[in-house]
């Protein structure tokens, strides 16, 4: 199978992946002491907020918002972790040597230590502390989550009446529906048997139904497959997901549908690369 070049941006899959992975080794662990490079990230590091509210705190929970990962702590205060479009979390022995591109160590009373390693220095973290409203600032705006049991085909529907904007574009607005990317709204389109192009106001309840099954199938199955490694993700143990052996599209422009031997097509949409069956998807 041949890939698109270039580096993939961590989606939903990957991020729960890595959240699922991090928690039996976060969770009620203390984090001793938090090690920071001198190198910018997107966002400055905000050092005095790490070494005041995480250093020497125990964590108490690993949620996920969207691509967010979020670090809860007992004193309160929230760590916020993105990984942009190169960064990796991954847990190492005590000891084990720095590499060039980790910019923050979270060494943990367990003997571990969590590295935030990141070539294109796109991520970033933040630091809500426990008196700031969470729900108001970074994570505002966000639409819903595609794996909640209250996702549906009415509140998609509802959100798309009017609008003449394609499909894949409507699905991977943050706005609409979180931590759907390039990759897998390709993926799940051809799965509810739709084209990328159409309007997503053009669209019938049946056909609603059919995206909102897809979304919970191909990211479910994602997850469980570890993500999609097209480039530089690894998950929390430094091992690469292998969901790329299921794509169905993406990727394949010039290869032949699987379901009926068509020939997969290739469009740009919205400047991003668009694979299609024009056969299975009308």
């Amino acid at each position: 199978m041949r890939f698109a070049k270039g580096l993939i941006v961590p989606e939903l899959p990957e991020v729960e992946v890595i959240r699922r992975g991090l928690i039996p080794h976060l969770v009620d662990r203390t984090i001793q002491r938090v090690v920071i490079s001198n190198r910018r990230l997107r966002l400055p590091v905000p050092r005095f907020k790490l070494k005041r509210w995480v250093q020497g705190s125990r964590v108490k929970a690993v949620d996920r918002r969207a691509k967010y990962l979020l670090v809860e702590m007992s004193n309160g205060a929230m760590m916020i972790l993105h990984l942009g479009m190169s960064g990796r979390l991954a847990l190492f022995a005590n000891g084990t040597p720095r590499a060039v591109h980790d910019h923050l160590r979270f060494f943990l009373d367990s003997g571990l230590e969590l590295r935030f390693n990141d070539v294109r220095r796109f991520g970033s973290v933040q630091v809500l502390v426990p008196e700031e409203d969470k729900g108001l600032q970074i994570l505002a705006g966000l639409g819903a989550e595609p794996l909640d049991p209250d996702f549906s085909s009415n509140y998609l529907m509802e959100q798309a009446r009017g609008r003449i904007r394609p499909i894949k574009n409507f699905l991977m607005d943050a706005r609409v529906v979180v931590g759907i990317g390039n990759i897998y709204a390709n993926e799940i389109l051809f799965s509810a048997g739709i084209r990328p192009t159409y309007p997503a106001g053009n669209l019938n309840g049946r056909e609603w139904h059919r995206v909102v099954g897809a979304c919970r199938e191909v990211l479910e199955k994602a997850i469980a497959c570890g993500g999609t490694t097209i480039s530089d993700y690894v998950n929390s143990g430094g091992e690469a997901g292998y969901f790329q052996c299921e794509l169905q599209v993406y990727g394949r422009k010039g290869e032949r549908c699987q379901t009926c031997s068509s020939t997969i097509v290739r469009e740009v949409l919205a400047g991003r690369a668009t694979f299609f069956c024009p056969n299975c998807q009308k």
